[in-house]
């Protein structure tokens, strides 16, 4: 049986990395990972169009259940709090127990984002300097084509920095002033990890090694 062990969120900009953290949190610790990013796209239908604008780039540990028999059939509800009115409504579901919030510099972040293309049936996301495909232009499961979100071109790229501070400032700031927001800062989500391992695994015992990730 599963037992209810943690609610967490993991807050950051586009292209820092949340994605990646929160997967290498639910193997490491048996979580149910809930992205938002997912659910939109099974909200449309998995469609190759263009990438719906004010897409919420939060993703999160939600229902805090750790995975077992049966697990695939329990479907535990997810929040992402990406403005303060958000966090609010969050706070009227359930209780956070931890914030981890990944500060990566912008200049890290603009680079990241403009090489980035994505499989958009999928949601699988490459980049061309440090993740590229096999084959260039073409996902690896599928062989169908990539494309790069409209919002991910250079031109968006700084304009959604920008909105993301100062949408974020206020919830980063609330969850500080509870004593449960934890930030790590760097330029690579191999680094910045295992100091978000170390953290979890002072609240719940993890399930596989730090190395086997």
């Amino acid at each position: 049986m599963a037992s209810k062990l943690l609610r967490a969120v993991v807050l950051g900009p586009p292209g820092s990395g949340k994605g990646t953290v929160c997967e290498r949190i639910a193997r490491s610790f048996g979580l149910q990972h809930l992205s938002s990013g997912q659910f939109l796209r099974e909200s449309l239908g998995g469609g190759g169009g263009e990438w719906p604008r004010g897409c919420p780039d939060v993703a999160g540990l939600g229902g805090g259940e750790r995975r077992g028999p049966g697990a695939a059939d329990r479907q535990p509800r997810g929040c992402f709090p990406r403005t303060l009115g958000q966090a609010e409504a969050l706070d009227r579901i359930c209780e956070l127990d931890l914030v981890i919030s990944l500060n990566i510099p912008f200049e890290t972040l603009k680079d990241r984002l403009s090489a980035r293309w994505v499989h958009p049936a999928s949601g699988r996301v490459y980049n061309m300097d440090f993740n590229p495909p096999h084959v260039q232009g073409i996902d690896d499961l599928t062989g169908e084509p990539l494309v790069q979100r409209e919002d991910d071109k250079p031109d968006a790229v700084a304009a959604r920095l920008r909105k993301y501070k100062d949408a974020a400032k206020p919830v980063i700031e609330l969850y500080k002033s509870r004593g449960i927001l934890h930030s790590f800062s760097g330029t690579e989500t191999n680094k910045i990890w295992p100091y978000v391992y170390t953290l979890l695994s002072s609240k719940i015992p993890p399930v596989i090694s730090d190395e086997e990730n």
